[in-house]
């Protein structure tokens, strides 16, 4: 599958952003979701998970409560909303689809998703 995210930017402490991952090739409705994040000079990290069928999700710590993951697969994309941003949520946002379908997962393990997007830079500045 090919993942193409969109919607980062630049916003102020406190904003909102909208991310978005389209996906195309493979049947995407069968597979979980994932972002993850990775600033500079750190490992990439977990950010949020979604199962095949949206009824699984899971967040990393840092991110509960103010981020929100989804999906439509109806139009065969994966949302991330994150509100009260925070300087520490600076980062680039990669999208990733789990390598195996219809497993009713949301894990948080790197190594689970096969295909990764892009990235899309998300700067929040203090």
């Amino acid at each position: 599958v090919q993942l193409q995210a969109s919607g980062g930017g630049l916003v102020q402490a406190g904003g909102s952003l909208s991310l978005s991952c389209a996906a195309s090739g493979r049947t995407f409705n069968a597979y979980g979701m994932g972002w993850f994040r990775q600033a500079p000079g750190k490992e990439r990290e977990f950010v949020a998970s979604i199962s095949w069928n949206g009824a699984i999700t899971n967040y990393a710590d840092s991110v509960k409560g103010r981020f929100t993951i989804s999906r439509d697969n109806a139009k065969n994309t994966v949302y991330l909303q994150m509100n009260s941003l925070k300087p520490e949520d600076t980062a680039v946002y990669y999208c990733a689809a789990d390598r195996r379908p219809w497993i009713a997962r949301a894990t948080t393990e790197k190594t689970v998703f096969g295909s990764w997007g892009q990235g899309t830079q998300v700067t929040v500045s203090s």
